[in-house]
């Protein structure tokens, strides 16, 4: 007898999708290396679906050195006009260059606040993640003050391509908040 495995519908059947799902979305991170990475994906797909930066997500790794923050910090002109040339990622000029700027903004974070997880947390109400209790994906929210809050914080500060949308997508992925439907079995 085979059982049931239930999911959030947004993930469908595609392998890498389901993986990520699976694997990753959600779940709480507290590493600035992964929370970087994925600082570089959700800018990356601004205007775009998440699926389209997931399956590039090697390029973006290889390209970026492989997401150490200090590295792209430091990329010049010359590693841009490089990346933009590869076809291993979306070549948007001006996403590779926020990337490098981002990065910078990212550092200058850290040594604000020890550490860019402590940054976002806070943004969060006695700094712990949030537990939504989602029904259906209809529930689900693209923005909230919290991400309003830190997309405004993070403009202020020269950050592009982040603004409140996209970094709900962040906070999601990164486990800020728990947005997995209470039917998922990856709730928790």
């Amino acid at each position: 007898m085979t059982s049931t495995i239930n999911r959030c519908p947004w993930c469908g059947n595609d392998p890498l999708y389901v993986a990520y799902h699976d694997q990753e979305w959600g779940k709480q991170v507290k590493d600035d290396k992964t929370l970087f990475e994925f600082l570089v994906l959700e800018s990356a797909q601004a205007g775009l679906s998440w699926f389209t930066i997931l399956k590039r997500r090697e390029g973006y790794r290889k390209l970026f050195a492989n997401f150490d923050v200090k590295k792209v910090a430091a990329f010049t002109e010359e590693d841009i006009e490089r990346i933009v040339l590869d076809p291993a990622i979306i070549r948007h000029r001006g996403k590779i260059s926020a990337t490098v700027r981002n990065a910078q903004i990212f550092i200058e974070i850290q040594k604000e606040f020890g550490s860019f997880y402590n940054y976002l947390y806070n943004f969060l109400p006695n700094q712990q993640r949030k537990e939504n209790s989602v029904q259906s994906m209809k529930n689900v929210t693209a923005e909230t003050e919290e991400s309003k809050a830190i997309a405004k914080d993070l403009k202020k500060r020269g950050m592009k391509f982040f603004g409140s949308t996209i970094c709900y997508a962040y906070m999601q992925a990164v486990g800020m908040v728990n947005d997995h439907l209470l039917s998922c079995d990856f709730r928790n």
